[in-house]
């Protein structure tokens, strides 16, 4: 019972109350920050999918329009080699 213990207890408890909220709220802003950091992260995520998603249906339409033209087709071959080369050494090089 709160009631019936000295002032120096109750401050003491009131204190440590006080320190643990304290700390509970600095953990609060730290995983907000965390949690914005990765809602950042999630549409940079997204938009690289639908760059993606947009490649390959640009790739998918230019093999139509090629698909009688087998030197066409090689030349388109041949640009597509040279970005996945450019993109792989880019992800190699961590950029």
């Amino acid at each position: 019972m709160w009631w019936l213990l000295r002032d120096e207890e109750l401050h003491d408890r009131v204190l440590k109350l006080t320190q643990k909220i304290d700390l509970l709220t600095e953990r609060i802003k730290e995983m907000s920050a965390a949690l914005d950091a990765l809602k950042v992260q999630v549409e940079r995520n997204t938009q690289v999918d639908q760059s993606a998603i947009t490649l390959i249906q640009g790739i998918a339409q230019q093999l139509q329009e090629l698909k009688d033209d087998p030197a066409a087709i090689e030349a388109l071959s041949n640009e597509l080699q040279a970005s996945a080369d450019a993109l792989s050494a880019a992800v190699s090089a961590n950029t």
